[in-house]
């Protein structure tokens, strides 16, 4: 469903889904990428799609990151030996999380001075499906002001039952199921 962006919080996005209803956006259900906070993909006023994920006690609970892409999707926009351009998501001590799309992110070595939030260039060194991983060399990093773009939707119409990010030969399995007591929840 189309849904408006109305205010933000730490805690995720509230949306109006038409008529005046509100309805939550939680920030673990932007995308499968970690986020600090909704503004880092989302603006006041931004025009998304959702699904519903529940409605409790006249409460609606919305998703994005099903309608995003499934890890093979996105990975399939990239390939190895690729140089491209990322946002910077993480840095630990044992490397720097860039991420490529909303719900594809890699690993490159650590590198001084790199900060979350700043615009990174990146080589693609190995696209690993059986691990769902990006393994990644960071060229440059900059830091830039601007608002997020708007995401970019595999699926924008129908019905959803299940939703499986992860690829059939990955161990690691990542779905979603919005069948609730025998019953489906469906998206207008």
């Amino acid at each position: 469903m189309e849904a408006r962006v109305t205010r933000l919080e730490s805690f995720g996005a509230f949306c109006d889904v038409g008529c005046g209803i509100p309805a939550l956006l939680p920030i673990a259900a932007l995308s499968v990428s970690r986020i600090a906070h909704p503004s880092d993909r989302l603006y006041v006023g931004m025009d998304i799609y959702a699904v519903v994920t529940s409605l409790d006690n006249r409460r609606v609970c919305l998703s994005q990151r099903e309608l995003l892409g499934t890890w093979e999707q996105n990975a399939a926009l990239f390939e190895q030996g690729e140089t491209v351009a990322g946002i910077v998501r993480s840095v630990e001590d044992y490397g720097v999380f860039v991420e490529l799309t909303p719900n594809l992110a890699g690993l490159a070595e650590p590198r001084m001075g790199v900060r979350v939030g700043q615009h990174a260039g990146v080589y693609i060194k190995n696209i690993l499906p059986d691990k769902m991983k990006l393994k990644l060399v960071l060229i440059d990093s900059q830091d830039t002001v601007e608002l997020p773009p708007p995401p970019r939707y595999f699926i924008t119409e129908g019905h959803i039952d299940r939703w499986v990010y992860s690829p059939l030969q990955c161990e690691k399995r990542i779905e979603t199921d919005f069948t609730v007591l025998g019953q489906t929840i469906k998206a207008c």
